[in-house]
């Protein structure tokens, strides 16, 4: 039976190529926008290779601080004291890690500058993520304890400043902002948000040392669990640290707090609610993608049905002689939807390939620095289970309303 089904199907799509084509193109259409941002925030949420031990740390980055009668509030990053004094010492974790966020510096070889975005971060950020090392070394504890005027390069940084292979960039010195660096290490681009930067210094690298008396300043934490298991009690335990911080001004600041969030966590408190609420949001963030992907591949369903029930509109003759000689209802509306599966299936298909495309497009376009993301077998499956579905929403209203056809009328031509 199921035989017959395919065979029927593929009859009926060859009988009316344009009209095949057309519904082809919808279905591809609205799959490879899905696949393109469900491939985009797994690499986001679920990245690998330089961020490839997200699934057991943590990253404390905004700090909220309310005054004695919580009539005023402040939210900001950690400033180096918060981290060394209050999240250093943690117990029971493997390593933790401090490190600015990017910002704009100005490196100058000789009439010519450029700029860049720069980090600080100490031996253990190097320790938590994965940088893949081109040439050169990475700092390590002696730096910082020494405070040596190093930098690391990511791959296209050293290229534009000097052309070449990564190792033509070793021993190089560049004055950043006036700081003169000895160039030590070339790593692979990454655009990860832990990871992203063009360059990279100690942060005992700072022209003065007011940071280490700092409560709130540029920083962010990473927190590496020894097992993902331990990840719940590492975020209780971060939260009690906070309620015992003592601010140097309690009269002004009293009530201190802070979150050990996964990325998605990070991504939702940011665009939620900026830190003013202790829960991070992420519950709404993926009710809100999901919700925004439902109604965008609503609409299109919405056409396909149209298109759908025209395509079987002019079959009014088959579907009466089918039943004049003794099919079901049932069996005309399972092959209308099986012909309509099938054909949201091949664009599935037709979409990965398009999708690998739009992705190697986006890599090379720029339009995100240092992209690189994978169209991945789970996001493959995702896509053709989005196919299905998309092709039972599209297929099943006009397969019953056409299956339910008297057969005297439909060999007439009448509805």
């Amino acid at each position: 039976m199921f035989r017959t089904y395919l065979l029927t199907a593929w009859k009926v799509f060859m009988r009316r190529k344009l009209f095949t084509a057309i519904n082809l193109l919808c279905i591809v259409l609205t799959l490879v926008v899905l696949m393109v941002i469900a491939s985009l925030l797994e690499t986001a949420f679920r990245p690998s290779g330089v961020e490839g031990k997200s699934d057991r740390f943590l990253q404390v980055l905004m700090m909220r601080m309310e005054s004695p009668t919580r009539s005023n509030q402040s939210t900001s990053l950690l400033g180096y004291k918060m981290v060394d004094k209050y999240l250093k010492p943690m117990p029971g974790v493997e390593r933790v890690a401090a490190t600015t966020m990017p910002t704009s510096v100005s490196v100058y070889q000789g009439e010519r500058v450029s700029e860049l975005q720069m980090r600080r971060a100490d031996a253990d950020y190097w320790k938590i993520l994965d940088f893949r090392l081109l040439a050169g070394r990475l700092p390590n504890a002696h730096d910082d304890a020494a405070g040596r005027m190093i930098a690391v390069l990511n791959a296209s940084t050293a290229r534009r400043l000097f052309p070449g292979a990564p190792q033509a960039a070793i021993g190089q010195r560049i004055d950043v902002g006036g700081q003169l660096f000895e160039v030590a290490g070339v790593v692979e681009d990454a655009m990860h948000l832990n990871a992203f930067a063009d360059i990279w210094a100690p942060i005992t690298t700072f022209a003065s040392s007011d940071y280490r008396n700092e409560l709130r300043g540029p920083f962010a934490t990473l927190i590496l669990a020894k097992r993902a298991e331990d990840l719940p009690g590492i975020q209780a335990q971060v939260e009690r640290i906070a309620k015992g911080v003592v601010h140097d001004d309690p009269a002004q600041w009293k009530h201190i707090y802070f979150w050990a969030d996964s990325k998605l966590d990070v991504f939702s408190r940011i665009l939620l609610n900026g830190g003013q609420e202790d829960e991070s949001g992420a519950g709404k963030l993926l009710a809100g993608i999901a919700a925004a992907m439902l109604v965008f591949m609503l609409l299109p369903a919405l056409n396909l049905v149209n298109l759908n029930t025209g395509r079987i509109m002019e079959r009014r003759a088959e579907i009466g002689v089918r039943k004049a000689f003794g099919a079901t209802s049932t069996q005309l509306a399972v092959q209308l939807v099986i012909e309509n599966v099938l054909l949201c299936l091949a664009g599935g298909l037709i979409a990965f390939g398009a999708s690998i495309g739009v992705l190697a497009w986006l890599e090379g376009a720029g339009l995100i620095p240092y992209l690189k993301v994978e169209l991945n077998l789970a996001v493959f499956g995702w896509g053709m289970l989005i196919a299905t579905v998309f092709g039972l929403l599209s297929g099943v209203l006009p397969a019953w309303k056409m299956s339910r056809l008297d057969p005297v009328n439909a060999l007439k031509g009448g509805a």
